[in-house]
């Protein structure tokens, strides 16, 4: 049974890998041929050799789960916002799901569309800005009121970096199919303001799961007024209620740096803590009562007590995905004691992971997923008898250090590194946060007294001083750059290998399978060459161009509201992956925020040799940083490792009336070709830059000024600079309609090949002794929900 199991999990996986979904007619007699597969299989079952029998089972598990992800695949996909009606504006009626996210400048919230003036998925998600179209600020918007809404939406998109987070598959896991905005004053087609307002219909909409969510609403209410001025009040928010939106993101890295970020998410440590204390006081109280003991055995009391207070404690979590994985592997452990079946632990976790993959077939799309069977599997190996634990603490010290190296494979694939000190950080945080913190928590949630809160913020302050100062050593946190996954399931074997019963023969010298995995660092251009990330952060721009010994960076990319950049959410983690630890120079084009918007992040989270720039003396980020800065002149030049870098535009700092006109413009030029970072001239920086330079602007690739704006790539510059490739840094939908059919249209007349960074992702760039290679991130890693 467990390896057929493995074998539709793999069916399953199989599937998410897929760039196009099978079309519905092969569904169709994919699934009338496996009915007949099994059929066959069930009627010879006897009369067939158990090898080939077990052969056949397994490769019908496989296709059965390949054929089910297919399946729920198809219906997710087919509720879909029709193109044409992206970017219009829709009138909705429906009740706000879930508990509602405070944004620094409004609330995003889940919206369960009841009705609406157009094909509307049912399942979506709107963001409600203060200050938009005329609304002075936002409503005090609850879980299950019922609001009609003019809305704005747009098909599920999201950015796509090398080694980036999939947005899009993260919605389609959640059942959201169209995301976007409240409009506060609607426009009617002659561009005459409606009379139609957002209205509340309903403040409170019957229902169980909005009287759970109401609930989860007021705890968290009060939570937080409670301990309004105290700095770990999110912790203990996400140990109540599920929700971590309120930890800041300093917080989110020590606890990434130590490897304890399992604490604040209610996945199988906590929902089984709960299972536990309330099971075993239930059977402890059964056991008191000998008459009931004859008529129940305790131990079935404490299951199903244990079972109905985690489902309890998973439902005050708002049941989301890890808590739902975590109750169904409690489930079937459970189900299985009381129906007095004495079943193997290893079963009983196969059961479980069949399960979580009917329900969600995208839980394999989920970080939670591999780290939550990876550790229960780890256990199993450690107490299940193939290593002989010692008794009390040893025993779980055991533990704990088993699993935080057997998982270090899977976090350097998921995370592109592992914390150091995570065995002695868990070692010092799970007690307090198991034995009281958690329980206090969970104890004012049902009793509302000021007390608990205070004793257990009390109580979590040491933790987190604790954990910060581990997390401020050097080496707690060893990153690693994107390993080949070749080369993590070698270290995956070998950590199994270790973790074999003792006199398994090469049990230690197994270690040697994770060398590779650990000193392995990706391949820089060679000599004379360069490589160009385009990468894509909506719109704005950031360009990584790195040789054979040096990095740079030109623009950081724009600011995603008030409380997020892309030099955060993308150019840092994009860099991580790529192995740099450090920026020889970053050119800040000019004082836009689109390009400068993550400026402050890149430096505060890495390095930097120097800064080149077209800013006012007095920006933020100059005045902020002590780095060597120097404005971008034009004559300005330099070369790394044969690879020649020269400003081209401006010619002073003085004297341009525009700032996009004062943008640097650079040329980089490698033994095969060359490249054109444009910034966002318009036609008179052009026409100045032509004047000046010429025929030295002739590249092979050009990075279109301005995003494509009408008032930029002039006819005379696309003349002179004669590229094959344009590449066009664009967000989704944007309000400004970049790029200009205009502009496009110029391009495609000169014979250019366009690249758009809302259409295909971050492009990449090869500069060698063969010539320019393109490439897109999107169709490097195509998934059949790209797009849908």
């Amino acid at each position: 049974m467990r390896t057929s199991i493995v074998a539709f999990a793999l069916g399953v996986a199989a599937l998410q890998c897929l760039a196009v979904l099978p079309a519905l007619a092969w569904l169709r007699g994919g699934a009338l041929l496996l009915a007949g597969a099994f059929l066959v299989v069930a009627l010879a079952w006897r009369r067939v050799r158990p090898k080939p029998r077990r052969v056949a089972t397994i490769l019908l598990a496989c296709v059965a789960g390949f054929m089910w992800a297919a399946w729920r695949a198809e219906w997710r996909l087919a509720e879909a916002l029709p193109q044409a009606w992206e970017a219009r504006d829709v009138e909705v009626t429906g009740v706000v799901t879930g508990l509602v996210q405070p944004l620094a400048d409004g609330a995003r919230f889940g919206f369960a569309v009841e009705s609406s003036g157009a094909p509307v998925p049912a399942l979506i998600q709107l963001a409600w800005y203060a200050g938009r179209r005329g609304d002075a600020a936002v409503p005090d918007l609850k879980p299950g009121q019922r609001w009609r809404l003019h809305v704005r939406l747009k098909r599920p998109h999201g950015l796509v970096n090398p080694n980036g987070f999939d947005y899009e598959a993260w919605l389609l896991e959640r059942g959201i199919r169209a995301t976007g905005y409240v409009r506060g004053s609607p426009r009617c087609d002659d561009g005459v303001p409606c009379d139609a307002t957002n209205v509340l219909l309903a403040a409170s909409v019957p229902g169980f799961m909005n009287t759970v969510h109401r609930w989860r609403d007021a705890v968290r209410t009060r939570f937080v007024e409670t301990l309004a001025s105290a700095p770990y009040a999110g912790v203990l928010v996400a140990l109540a209620v599920g929700d971590q939106r309120a930890i800041s993101q300093e917080q989110w890295s020590v606890f990434r740096r130590t490897g304890v970020a399992h604490l604040v998410s209610i996945s199988g440590l906590h929902v089984a803590l709960v299972a536990l204390v309330l099971g075993w006081s239930a059977g402890w109280g059964w056991r008191r009562v000998p008459r009931l003991a004859l008529y129940v055995p305790a131990r079935h009391v404490a299951a199903c007590v244990g079972l109905l207070g985690a489902a309890g404690y998973a439902l005050l979590a708002g049941l989301g995905l890890p808590a739902q994985r975590a109750l169904i592997m409690l489930a079937v452990a459970a189900l299985a004691l009381m129906a007095r079946h004495e079943m193997a632990p290893s079963r009983s976790l196969a059961l479980a992971l069949l399960m979580v993959l009917v329900v969600d077939p995208w839980a394999v799309l989920a970080a939670g997923f591999w780290l939550s069977f990876g550790a229960v599997g780890v256990i199993l190996l450690v107490v299940g008898g193939r290593l002989v634990p010692e008794a009390g603490w040893r025993a779980g010290a055991r533990i704990q250090i088993a699993i935080s190296f057997a998982l270090i494979p899977l976090l350097v694939m998921l995370f592109n590194g592992f914390p150091v000190l995570s065995p002695l950080a868990n070692a010092l945080a799970i007690p307090l946060v198991s034995v009281a913190i958690a329980p206090l928590s969970l104890l004012a949630v049902l009793l509302p007294v000021a007390p608990l809160l205070q004793l257990a913020h009390g109580l979590t302050v040491p933790m987190m001083s604790m954990l910060e100062w581990l997390a401020g050593l050097p080496m707690a946190m060893w990153v690693r750059p994107s390993v080949p996954p070749a080369l993590i399931a070698l270290a995956g074997l070998g950590v199994l290998w270790l973790l074999l019963p003792r006199g398994t023969p090469g049990r230690f010298a197994a270690l040697l399978a994770c060398v590779p995995m650990l000193v392995w660092t990706p391949q820089r251009p060679p000599h004379g060459a360069l490589r160009v990330t385009i990468l894509d952060v909506g719109q704005g721009t950031a360009v990584h161009v790195q040789t054979a010994a040096h990095d740079l960076l030109y623009d950081a990319g724009p600011r995603y509201g008030l409380d997020a950049d892309a030099g955060e959410r993308v150019v840092l983690p994009y860099l991580a992956a790529s192995g740099v630890a450090r920026l020889d120079q970053l050119v800040l084009t000019h004082g836009d925020s689109d390009h400068t918007g993550g400026a402050s992040s890149v430096l505060a989270g890495l390095p930097v040799g120097a800064i080149l720039h077209g800013l006012p003396q007095d920006h933020a980020v100059l005045k902020a940083s002590a780095l060597p800065a120097r404005p971008c002149v034009a004559g300005t030049a330099w070369a790394w490792d044969g690879v020649r870098f020269e400003m081209l535009h401006p010619a002073s700092t003085e004297g341009t009336v525009k700032d996009n006109d004062r943008s640097c413009v650079l040329r980089i030029a490698g033994d095969g070709g060359s490249v054109l970072l444009a910034g966002d001239i318009e036609a008179a920086g052009e026409r100045e830059l032509l004047a000046r330079e010429g025929a030295g602007v002739a590249s092979d690739v050009v990075l279109v000024p301005h995003h494509g704006s009408r008032t930029s790539s002039s006819p005379a510059f696309v003349r002179a600079v004669g590229a094959a490739h344009a590449v066009y840094t664009v967000g989704y939908l944007n309000p400004f309609h970049h790029p200009h059919p205009q502009v496009w249209a110029r391009w495609a007349e000169a014979g250019v090949r366009q690249w758009r960074t809302d259409a295909r992702g971050a492009v990449l760039i090869e500069v060698g002794a063969d010539g320019v290679r393109m490439e897109a991130q999107r169709a490097r890693v195509a998934r059949y929900w790209h797009g849908r």
